[in-house]
């Protein structure tokens, strides 16, 4: 609709106004999408009522299911979550609970015998989901990096400082999943994080591969604590193919990272055809030679090669993930 000779007005409808409790002042956004349709939202504002949920507890609730139920709820962008228990919690499901909350972003505000309150501590308002994926990455290097060294000196103890940091890459991944839904579902947000639809769903899967990434460098330094003894055992050739095999691996995921920072796609190749020589080499130690399947240590060396090679899988998976950002359509 005109008003005067140089602008336009845009009608909305009442029931839309009052649906995003929208007054007389609020600013609005208009984004321009690639069809050239206009999508018009509240500009994004903090958040000042709480998204809350009470959930049920039965008395006999395993703790894996309530551990699932809250990290669901909590990504799922609810702000506070209520359990409520028909009797009272047990022991081990008050220990569960408490267990859930170091996951996450989490506190408990109020807890009886029958009830727990918990609250998150992010404003997404105040998130960025690159800096957040940037230090989960820089978590998981180190967490790489220390494993290396740990395998080259024999270092136990260092290996057991790796272990516990993949509870912090958790934490990284739940609340950046966390972001990027609450991105996906809220065009105001997304336009605040600089995101769009498509970029969520490389996000996520970025996201979920880093953490596949940590959550194999673990067990790895866990096998690397298990061979505690067995150094003078082990041959000394098949531990140096090992190290040189982990050390590839490893590379490749930290090049992939890069790659997918800098939509480098001429690069995605050489990390997929990496793949192939990381398979080389884990086959010239393949099976283990002069070690017997009863020896004590050749479960950990099984478990360190196929989990390398499982890290060099990620990084082939995030190279192709770069390729498909790279050509995504334009605005």
């Amino acid at each position: 609709m005109a008003l005067g000779k140089s602008s336009l007005v845009v009608s909305l409808p009442k029931a839309w106004v009052k649906s995003n409790n929208l007054n007389r002042g609020d600013i609005l956004a208009l984004e321009v999408q690639r069809d050239l349709s206009l999508v018009i939202h509240p500009a994004l504002k903090p958040r000042d009522t709480a998204r809350f949920i009470t959930v049920e507890v039965d008395e006999d609730e395993h703790i894996d299911a309530i551990f699932r139920t809250v990290i669901g709820c909590y990504l799922n962008g609810y702000s506070d979550i209520e359990l409520h228990s028909n009797r009272i919690f047990s022991v081990a499901q008050q220990t569960a609970i408490r267990n859930v909350v170091k996951s996450l972003y989490m506190r408990i505000i109020s807890s009886n015998a029958s009830s727990v309150v918990l609250q998150t501590l992010m404003n997404e308002s105040m998130a960025d989901i690159f800096s957040g994926i940037d230090r989960m990455h820089m978590i998981t290097l180190s967490m790489c990096n220390d494993v290396v060294r740990a395998m080259k000196e024999w270092d136990h103890e260092l290996a057991r400082s790796v272990i516990s940091l993949e509870e912090d890459v958790d934490q990284f991944m739940f609340f950046l999943l966390r972001l990027i839904r609450s991105a996906a579902i809220d065009p105001s947000l997304a336009t605040k994080l600089g995101v769009d639809m498509l970029d969520c769903l490389d996000l996520q899967t970025l996201v979920d591969l880093i953490e596949r990434v940590a959550d194999n460098v673990y067990k790895v330094a866990d096998s690397v604590i298990q061979l505690e003894g067995y150094k003078d055992a082990i041959p000394a050739a098949l531990w140096g193919t090992l190290l040189q095999t982990t050390e590839s691996s490893f590379k490749a995921y930290e090049n992939a990272i890069e790659v997918f920072k800098s939509s480098s796609v001429e690069e995605c190749g050489l990390i997929i055809d990496q793949q192939y020589e990381l398979s080389k080499l884990a086959r010239s130690i393949t099976p283990f030679p002069e070690i017997k399947v009863s020896e004590p240590f050749f479960y950990p060396l099984f478990v360190i090669r196929d989990s390398v090679l499982m890290i060099g899988d990620y990084a082939a998976d995030i190279a192709e993930v770069t390729i498909d950002k790279a050509f995504k359509p334009e605005k």
